[in-house]
């Protein structure tokens, strides 16, 4: 499959059987898109630079680099489990108004996970792993840090029993700040492999949708508690995770707010809700890819002046990166990966939590619901019919199978909206790529 696109005055091929990459002038793309059938008028284009052009093409593709077949790569899902999310909280200190959680309480009552449910779900992983050597949990909530104490003495244990086994635990924790103390913020750095830090970015758009319980924002509260996590954290990974909505259609804003904060690892996801006036919508797409466009040209405008900062939908590799059997698999959900919720019960995933269809075991039982997991088993880029003639299939993998069954009742049904804004950021990932070679080639 072949994809023609510009970015402003920018006109590039990309080839999707072979990953490449080819800026090209506007009478090529022209000439190309024509070739693929698109009706287009290519009266500008002389007899003589058409010939010239087609050797061109024709070169790339006795190359390999242009119309390469599809590879059809066998995905790679394995029966060994690698990693569980561990709900350590069903509880949170905050009041987000699209949280997919419920405000932390996963649509039923709000319970910490005790330390023996924890030890419980660490066995279970360790039971399951098979022949895997390094085994990941994340710590996950509601907020976590209300439940300290049992994440302390569960990654204690997790190591414990690791070391008996051969093994090594990775772990990651998720928290909004608001109790991102001293002792806490150390603990962190010294036993997390990775920190997610909840924050959306400028005061106002933060403090309009994550609130305290009595109603007022929480900027102010968390935005020390994270500035100084990230001082202490030094080389070692973390990221910010905000959220835009409708309210923020202008969130490059944010993200360079945050950039400009001192967040030099950045992640702002789109809202995927019901809520009327925070949902984003067909009608909103035009203005979403136009502010990403935005924060594109700031991107390498912040690059080009020794700023630069890492912004994970810009982060496309297309030479290296994960081999064609992993991008096909789509994500381990349901498969390799787990969720656990405070009373032991087993979920695909966190975005599945709650959900009785869902149910796959309990840790305490020490299986799982064969059926279900064979169907997330299946899952992969092959069984998601939309994607097939999609130039950005092998880099998506076919999206998020919860954000898919919740808005189309079909983990192989993809979310449209969320592909539009997938294939817009991809666009501008290959733009960038291209503009770094440029730079790189004049240094």
């Amino acid at each position: 499959m072949v994809h023609v696109f510009h970015y402003k005055d920018k006109h590039y091929i990309f080839d999707t059987g072979s990953s490449s990459l080819h800026e090209c002038d506007e009478k090529a793309a022209l000439l190309l898109r024509e070739k693929l059938g698109e009706r287009v008028d290519t009266s500008s284009v002389s007899e003589r630079e058409r010939a010239e052009y087609e050797q061109d093409f024709a070169e790339l593709e006795r190359e390999g680099l242009l119309f390469k077949e599809e590879e059809r790569a066998v995905p790679v899902k394995s029966d060994e489990v690698k990693a569980l999310c561990l709900h350590i909280c069903h509880d949170c200190n905050l009041r987000c108004r699209y949280c997919f959680a419920d405000e932390g309480a996963y649509h039923a009552k709000r319970e910490f996970m005790s330390l023996e449910t924890a030890k419980r779900a660490i066995d279970f992983l360790i039971e399951q792993s098979g022949s895997r050597r390094v085994l990941e949990t994340d710590f996950f909530g509601g907020e976590p840090l209300m439940n300290f104490d049992v994440v302390k003495q569960t990654v204690r244990y997790a190591k414990e029993q690791a070391a008996k086994r051969g093994k090594k635990f990775l772990f990651t924790l998720t928290t909004n700040g608001l109790l991102l103390k001293d002792d806490v913020a150390e603990f962190l750095n010294r036993e997390m492999e990775n920190v997610v830090l909840s924050l959306d970015g400028r005061k106002a758009v933060h403090d309009a949708v994550r609130k305290t319980a009595n109603g007022k924002g929480s900027f102010d509260l968390v935005i020390e508690n994270l500035k100084n996590f990230v001082r202490i954290r030094g080389n070692k990974s973390y990221y910010v995770r905000g959220t835009f909505t409708a309210k923020n259609l202008d969130f490059s804003k944010d993200v360079l707010f945050l950039a400009d904060s001192g967040f030099d690892s950045i992640s702002l996801e789109p809202v995927v809700t019901d809520i009327p006036d925070l949902a984003i919508t067909k009608q909103d797409l035009s203005r979403v890819c136009d502010e990403y466009d935005t924060l594109c040209d700031k991107y390498l405008e912040y690059e080009a002046k020794g700023k630069g900062f890492n912004f994970f939908h810009f982060n496309v590799d297309l030479e290296g990166g994960p081999c064609l059997s992993k991008r096909v698999s789509a994500c381990g959900a349901g498969n390799e990966y787990f969720s656990v919720v405070p009373n032991g019960d087993i979920y695909p995933c966190h975005q599945f939590a709650g959900d009785p269809d869902f149910r796959m075991g309990n840790v305490y039982e020490g299986k799982l619901d064969e059926a279900i997991r064979a169907k997330f088993k299946k899952s992969c880029l092959f069984t998601r019919k939309k994607c097939e003639n999609c130039f950005a299939k092998f880099i998506c993998s076919g999206g998020c199978s919860a954000n898919n069954y919740h808005f189309n009742g079909d983990i192989d049904e993809p979310y449209d909206i969320t592909c539009e804004m997938m294939k817009k950021r991809t666009e501008n990932a290959m733009h960038i790529l291209a503009e770094r070679k440029r730079r790189n080639a004049h240094e």
